[in-house]
């Protein structure tokens, strides 16, 4: 599967508070994802799929929190992929801090400034299929933040752009 191009999206999530009720409460921490099983499955309705490795954090969190953002990411935003798919890395809200980003209307999810696409999706249905959870979002928002660049792309192990 290494040899099917793919690209490369920031899947983020905001936990939700500790306590709701409560105003004084601790806001949840931002997480991030860095994925390339990402596609498009319906128009009418908007509909999108990620796959999660089962048991990670942002399978547990979205097992938990139905509202969700995705950014597609620009060749120039290749450190920040790296950044949020790095093994035993640091915390996510360290992550976040030099990133520029907006947070979502309708998910509250961080949206990566200078992304190709932005979309906040609520999950409407979930799949097991092996060792990853496949999770169908509806698109509640799309913006083009910016036109400027190419995607970034995955093929054989490593980060690449077209051309």
């Amino acid at each position: 599967m290494s040899r099917l191009a793919a690209g490369v999206v920031l899947v983020t999530a905001c936990e939700p508070s500790l306590d709701a009720d409560d105003p004084h409460a601790p806001v949840g921490e931002d997480v991030g994802m860095t994925a390339t099983a990402f596609l498009s499955v319906s128009l009418d309705p908007p509909l999108v799929l990620v796959s999660l490795r089962e048991g990670s954090r942002m399978d547990d969190l979205l097992a938990e929190q139905p509202l969700w953002g995705v950014s597609v990411l620009a060749e120039s935003q290749r450190h920040i992929a790296g950044r949020f798919a790095m093994k035993g890395r640091i915390s996510d809200r360290l992550l976040f801090e030099d990133i520029s980003y907006v947070r979502g209307d309708a998910s509250g999810a961080p949206l990566i400034g200078g992304a190709l696409a932005t979309l906040e999706c609520r999950t409407e249905q979930t799949v097991t299929a092996g060792d990853h959870t496949l999770v169908i979002g509806r698109v509640l928002s799309a913006d083009l933040p910016s036109a400027d660049g190419g995607p970034l792309t995955y093929f054989k192990g490593k980060y690449r752009q077209l051309g």
